[in-house]
């Protein structure tokens, strides 16, 4: 059944049709001023004529609230950056759709359920957030030592309820501006924990997204990252079209706690803050690939980690970073197929960096396997480089390779640095590696084993 239009050209218009009883589509024709944020009962429609003449400025608190069944669409939304802009209330079990497209938007928006709650379908189609300020919500998931913050978008399940879901599909997201990162993490999507509570997304697809949570340097139990996909929450597809920027201590680039079916980035996926990490899975992840450069620039900040869970195949362009203990690829768990297709450089020596929620010395290692973790099958399309002192390039610190196939060289040009060392009972093959170390040892065995020297080379 079709709805009313309502055309809506003052705040006396829009609060008389908000009194209405009758579900309507509000049509926002000019800019209008609200003193006090405002709630859309549900069934109704807010939708501009113009998004850029159809302004809502919310001037005290909070901006647009939602209910049930509502859409909003093809308008500019203003709050503080330091207010949600839009954002759920919650209670009633069943919430129906709520569509948000073509939006541009000053503040957050939350779209969080909570007990009593069951059921949310969430459609968002275009969606720019400008400017936000997040990090002051309580609501944060906690795991591994640390805490997480909100992001600009965030969509969180608070209900601990097994039956309760948000189904969700996010397209077309943008977060912040190159050098004017929004404030907490970016994406953000959670469900209540490990056991209840889900938020299960088809599609989450962003162009450039740029977040730090501006923490003081040394901070140990608190992250953020421009997208974070959390635990209870499971996605199909997640793909960026643009670069994906952090810029503060703490802040990973991508992270999951969650589920990823495939997971791809078209663009640069850049750190330069400290502890800063270009992807990290605590969770499980099918298929990743990041089509453009991994770089990360602050102090202990790794290119990836592979801390929990599980990752089936992984494939990067190439791997750089430039701090001190800042760790090209660390793998913990198993990890099936490694692809760099351009090879992995680092330029720092021994530094601290956040690690499951301790501060700790590590050295910039080109690729290290810890105790637990494996690989079934490492491919490098050119050299595993590093450059800082007292490091090793290719580290077997416990752990297992299955299979290798490195094109380039295993190098290590800073003094004090060996290009190889199996420690610990860890096992690689060294089937037709070159290795070259300008001021240590090209291979260096510490109770570890060598399963092929077919055509290993100490140059």
């Amino acid at each position: 059944m079709s709805r009313p239009i309502t055309a809506i050209t003052s705040i006396g218009d829009l609060m008389a049709a908000l009194a209405g009883k009758a579900p309507q589509v509000l049509e926002l024709q000019t800019s209008v001023a609200c003193p006090y944020s405002i709630t859309l009962p549900p069934g109704y429609s807010l939708v501009g004529k113009d998004k850029d003449r159809s302004v809502l400025v919310f001037c005290n608190g909070d901006g647009l609230a939602l209910t049930a069944d509502n859409q909003v669409s093809n308008l500019t939304v203003i709050t503080s950056p330091a207010a949600r802009a839009i954002y759920t209330h919650t209670g009633l079990a069943d919430m129906g759709t709520i569509s948000l497209s073509d939006l541009a938007v000053t503040g957050q928006v939350s779209i969080i359920t909570r007990t009593g709650t069951e059921r949310l379908q969430l459609l968002v189609k275009g969606l720019h957030i400008a400017a936000c300020d997040s990090r002051h919500y309580s609501e944060q998931p906690q795991k591994y030592g640390v805490n997480v913050y909100q992001g600009a978008l965030t969509v969180y399940n608070f209900s601990g309820d097994k039956q309760s879901r948000i189904q969700a599909t996010l397209t077309g997201i943008t977060i912040g501006a190159k050098n004017a990162p929004v404030l907490g993490s970016g994406v953000f999507v959670s469900g209540f924990g490990d056991q209840g509570g889900w938020v299960e997304v088809d599609q989450l697809t962003t162009g450039a997204v740029y977040s730090t949570g501006m923490l003081p340097y040394g901070t140990a139990d608190i992250i953020t990252a421009a997208v974070f996909v959390v635990y209870g929450a499971t996605a199909k597809r997640v793909e960026h079209h643009g670069e994906i920027v952090t810029y503060g201590v703490n802040d990973m680039v991508l992270d999951t706690w969650g589920t990823v079916e495939q997971w791809t980035a078209h663009a640069p996926i850049i750190s330069y803050g400290p502890s800063g990490i270009g992807f990290v899975n605590f969770g499980t992840v099918q298929d990743f690939v990041a089509k453009d450069k991994v770089v990360t620039y602050g102090l202990g900040a790794r290119g990836f980690n592979q801390y929990d869970g599980k990752v089936d195949t992984i494939r990067f362009q190439s791997i750089e970073t430039f701090g001190d203990g800042s760790i090209g690829i660390q793998i913990s768990k198993p990890v099936g197929s490694i692809t760099i297709e351009q090879g992995i450089t680092t330029h720092g020596s021994i530094g601290n960096t956040l690690v499951k929620g301790v501060i700790m010395p590590l050295p910039a290692q080109a690729l290290s396997v810890k105790s637990g973790g494996s690989v079934e099958k490492l491919l490098v399309g050119g050299d595993l480089l590093t450059e800082g002192a007292k490091v090793t390039t290719y580290a077997i610190e416990g752990g297992t390779v299955a299979a290798i196939d490195i094109q380039g060289q295993v190098l290590a040009q800073g003094e004090g640095s060996d290009a190889i060392v199996v420690a610990s009972q860890g096992a690689t093959p060294l089937t037709h590696v070159r290795a070259h170390a300008k001021a240590g040892a090209a291979l260096r065995l510490l109770d570890g084993e060598i399963t092929d020297r077919t055509g290993f080379v100490e140059q």
